[in-house]
């Protein structure tokens, strides 16, 4: 059974299959390398034991050349003169052997040693320093992921940016390195089937004419020697058409590896944190995670991405619900809660970046936290397309259309969060919650109230367009032809439930008259 194949789109998940199959492949890299090196070595071996036997034939040559049959008389019939002719021609035989044998020796380091030596230096060498440089770039991004996975998330907005944006750098950098490795090793493997096999043949080849009985072999070796020939050429030829090809795949995956990623059996994989409880607290262990929708299968395979080695048993559970975890109730940033149907208790789990937290939550269906909006009552306030809730946006819309439709960056600049929950706070409260109420006090700024708008559609248990519809959304906001696109997401958005078709419906005609003055006329759903 041969080697599996090393795929450029699996340096993106960088999963411990895809390290197997690298460590498999650098298993039979050091084993050409030994076996080169083992061969080198009898090879000169052999080279020298020409020479030593070349040597002790020119001798035995030279001895039969200098023996001269004496005959007895003064004259030599016919038959004598050839017996005694006879060793002088065995001596010219053997040295026009030895002759040809010299310069088959001579050549021999440079057919066969100084080619062999070549390929592993140069291209088993390269290998092995694109390995050091990719074993240093996997240590130095998971160092710096875990670096900035442990940064709190209270430190300041920009600090968080900045850190998101090295990570970001360092991770194109890793996966770069990690395609031109794979890259490496594929040519590595490819160029032995012919840059090492070929000295090989010539040597071989170079042999048989040095020996009477050479002929023999070569007519026996003809036609192995023939389609072996043909097999090398036809390999040079498809590794030279192809190379180009490779290589300009490679370049596209690192211009945009998304689009080039593998199907996947899976609706979601990757890494993830997972908190585990020790006797004196608690510990972030590292795991390739799985999940499959249709069977709510959540598979977990710790695994240290630097040791390359797994560090525990795999563990599979079934989805019972996933919620984002609230910012202020962890230090640790972009985590998520997954209760289990089969094991109790809540996991918390930590993703690699918002974004990625966010594709997790799509694919488990997750919502958000249900926030209590006063700390201080014992009847929690929450987040509802209820009437408390249409007050409380349509009161916002209103503040921000009669004072504060010309300001520059309406909902890009955020307002102090104390100042925000504490707006949410009297905004939420059912004793003061009124539906003909439309103003809020001139002391509340316009940022807070962008801010608090903001926060109470986040607050939802799920998003108005529904998680379940967002694949379809993109998927007709993708769509070429506008008349079927305006159609599709017109259709779609009427398959949502009422309230929140009609809290999007008041949402976008405020959207409309920010984007276009109050005097252009608002849309409808």
């Amino acid at each position: 059974m041969g080697l599996p194949a090393l795929e450029f789109s699996d340096c993106c998940l960088d999963s411990p299959h895809f390290r197997e199959t690298l460590k498999s492949h650098e298993a039979e890299l050091d084993k050409t390398n030994k076996f080169i090196k083992e061969l080198i070595k009898d090879g000169k071996s052999l080279i020298t034991a020409l020479k030593n036997l070349s040597s002790a034939k020119r001798k035995f040559a030279d001895s039969l050349n200098e023996f001269k049959f004496q005959c007895i008389g003064d004259a030599e019939t016919d038959d004598e003169m050839c017996i005694a002719r006879s060793l002088q021609e065995f001596a010219t035989v053997l040295r026009n052997l030895e002759d040809e044998r010299i310069r088959m020796i001579e050549n021999a380091s440079e057919v066969l040693i100084t080619p062999l030596e070549k390929f592993r230096k140069e291209q088993i060498g390269a290998a092995k320093e694109a390995k050091k440089k990719y074993d240093k770039e996997t240590e130095k991004y998971c160092g710096i992921l875990e670096k900035h996975l442990n940064l709190s998330s209270k430190k300041k907005e920009s600090q968080l940016q900045e850190a998101d944006s090295q990570v970001d750098l360092v991770r194109q950098h890793f996966y770069e390195v990690s395609l031109e490795y794979v890259f490496k090793v594929q040519e590595v493997q490819e160029r032995k089937m012919f840059e090492f096999v070929e000295p090989l043949l010539a040597f071989l080849q170079g042999l048989f004419t040095f020996y009477h009985h050479g002929y023999e072999l070569a007519k026996d070796f003809g036609d192995f020697k023939t389609q072996l020939t043909i097999s090398i050429q036809n390999t040079r030829n498809r590794f030279e058409g192809t190379r180009s090809e490779v290589e300009s795949l490679m370049k596209k995956m690192k211009e945009n590896p998304l689009e080039h990623k593998t199907i996947s059996p899976y609706t979601m994989e990757g890494y993830l944190y997972v908190q585990e409880k020790r006797h004196f607290g608690t510990s972030w262990v590292k795991h390739y995670c799985t999940y499959q929708r249709d069977s709510k299968q959540i598979t977990m395979v710790p695994f240290d991405q630097k040791s390359g080695g797994k560090g525990g048993e795999d563990e599979s559970v079934t989805l019972k619900s996933c919620t984002r975890r609230k910012t202020d109730s962890i230090e640790k940033r972009f985590c998520f809660d997954v209760e289990a149907v089969d094991r109790p208790g809540v996991i918390t789990m930590q993703a690699l970046s918002e974004e990625d937290r966010r594709l997790w939550m799509e694919a488990m269906d997750g919502r958000e936290p249900v926030y209590n909006s006063n700390k201080d009552s014992q009847s929690e306030g929450t987040a509802q397309l209820d009437s408390i809730g249409f007050s409380i946006i349509r009161k916002c819309i209103h503040a921000v259309e009669t004072r504060g439709i010309n300001e520059q960056g309406l909902y890009r600049i955020v307002g102090v969060n104390s100042r925000v929950q504490k707006l949410l706070s009297v905004l939420m409260d059912p004793k003061t919650a009124s539906e003909t109420e439309t103003d809020i006090c001139a002391e509340w700024e316009i940022k807070t109230i962008t801010s608090a708008l903001k926060t109470y559609l986040r607050m939802l248990p799920g998003p108005l367009m529904m998680y379940q519809f967002q694949r379809s959304f993109i998927k007709a906001a993708k769509l070429e032809n506008q008349e079927s696109r305006v159609s599709e997401i017109h259709s779609l958005v009427h398959r949502l439930p009422e309230k929140n078709r009609q809290m999007l419906q008041l949402l976008m005609n405020h959207l409309a008259k920010y984007a276009g003055g109050l005097g252009k006329k608002c849309v409808k759903c």
